[in-house]
């Protein structure tokens, strides 16, 4: 172990000058004219996993955009950890809200990141995060301190619904056959305060169509007596919550999984500054459902939000104009017991139920994934809790994560294995958002930590 860190101090600002490398790659899944970067980007990836000292690196097609693969097996009768990350990211608009460009990697000094953090697109969702695993690999490899097996899993889509990952984890469960999957892509609560995430929120992710009249009409002639789109479908999404903000679709909380009132104190026992929160945000007040704190809220409680909405004329000017046509995109965030295609049925019935007669409404479903919870007892989540016991000088605290990585419980159905969330970034990194980051001592910390975590789960 000490040789492993002694090789990774050596090479420090190699390390950093490869991350830079791959974030200039804007590999964007959801955008069909990046997608020659894309390919590039598995390609870099794969050329770094061959590098570090991994077999069999195949880049592997697939319907969509392909899966990076490699491995390391030293002894059969060793453990083998199944490292599982993504190399794609969301789109960088709006360009003009990024104080640098999205894709040439700058590093700032920031309040959380003192010793600065890297501005890029992807920074921490999810190349710093999955390239930590990377170059602790090669530690471990180039100071002969490798301890158990290696497989590495790296994808190209779950940023638009990793819509490929099934058919190929179907088709290959024996290739993927492993002990535990390790995945990078979940935050912890501070620098100073280490935290591994044994829950995340399922997803369900659609986009919603209201037509009116069959072309755009001029608001005078027409105004006051023809529907007019975007009014009814502001209106529809705004009835989608009570005055307690409690989502009003029949059936949705019927399956929702409730904590003790012991759980849910447990779970508030995790350090959190409201303050310091709204001042992050510049707002003056968090918002929610009634009677939930902002923990619960954003970790065990499900939601419905409208992630974009669009129609009419919004160029420069005036143009007054009744839209033909208003579009929504719509994310739910899902909690145990709630199943992502059950929450797109009851969503579609009563999204069509509340339109008036004047409008046509089309539901279009996007992707989704299942809420999974895992295990604290483990011999996995032991290794993690002692890595960065080791690392960061304190016992990380269990926590639930609102974002969603639906291919967990994929993994768990397909492969029989259950996963480790050991994430490095922070909630404040701006992840999806303009001017997204990653602290330079987060990277270092995880290449640090990834290692300690192979060993102990080894050992064990």
């Amino acid at each position: 172990m000490e040789k492993s860190t002694q090789y990774i101090l050596e090479n420090k600002q190699r390390f950093l000058d490869e991350l830079f490398e791959l974030l200039r790659i804007p590999s964007v899944s959801a955008d069909p004219k990046y997608t020659a970067d894309v390919a590039r980007c598995a390609d870099k990836v794969a050329e770094h996993l061959r590098n570090a000292g991994a077999d069999k690196v195949e880049v592997c097609p697939t319907n969509g955009h392909p899966i990076v693969y490699g491995e390391k097996l030293i002894d059969a009768s060793l453990p083998t950890v199944l490292v599982y990350g993504h190399y794609d990211v969301q789109p960088a608009d709006p360009f003009e809200l990024w104080h640098t460009p999205p894709f040439e990697p700058t590093i700032r000094t920031t309040e959380t990141h003192p010793d600065g953090a890297i501005f890029a697109r992807g920074s921490c969702d999810d190349k710093g995060q999955m390239f930590s695993h990377v170059k602790a690999f090669e530690a471990m490899m180039k100071t002969d301190s490798l301890p158990c097996n290696i497989k590495f899993m790296i994808e190209g889509e779950e940023e638009c619904g990793s819509n490929n990952l099934g058919p190929f984890v179907k088709a290959n469960k024996e290739r993927l056959k492993s002990d535990v999957i390790l995945i990078s892509d979940t935050s912890i609560i501070a620098n100073d305060t280490p935290s591994i995430d044994c829950g995340l929120r399922g997803l369900s992710y659609l986009e919603v169509e209201v037509t009116g009249s069959n072309r755009d009409l001029h608001s005078g002639v027409y105004g006051g007596a023809v529907c007019n789109p975007i009014n009814i479908l502001a209106k529809m999404i705004a009835s989608m919550h009570d005055e307690n903000n409690h989502i009003t679709i029949p059936g949705f909380y019927d399956k929702v999984q409730e904590l003790t009132a012991a759980e849910r104190d447990e779970l508030n026992k995790a350090p959190f500054d409201v303050e310091a929160y709204k001042r992050d945000l510049d707002i003056d007040e968090v918002w929610g459902e009634k009677g939930y704190t902002t923990i619960e809220r954003t970790g065990i409680r499900p939601t419905l939000d409208c992630n974009g909405i669009w129609g009419g004329y919004i160029g420069e000017g005036a143009k007054t104009v009744l839209p033909s046509k208003a579009f929504a995109k719509i994310s739910m965030r899902l909690v145990p017991n709630q199943v992502s295609d059950e929450i797109t049925m009851l969503f579609q019935k009563h999204f069509e139920s509340i339109a008036p007669k004047g409008v046509r409404v089309e539901v279009h479903p996007h992707h989704g994934g299942e809420p999974v919870v895992t295990p604290t007892d483990s011999k996995a989540y032991k290794a993690a809790s002692d890595a960065m016991t080791k690392t960061y000088g304190k016992k990380p605290i269990p926590t639930r994560g609102g974002g969603s990585i639906p291919i967990v419980a994929l993994f768990e159905k397909e492969l029989g294995v259950k996963t480790v969330l050991m994430g490095f970034g922070l909630d404040s990194d701006a992840l999806h958002s303009p001017n997204e980051h990653y602290g330079v001592f987060n990277y270092f910390k995880g290449i640090e930590t990834i290692p300690y975590f192979h060993h102990y789960f080894a050992q064990g």
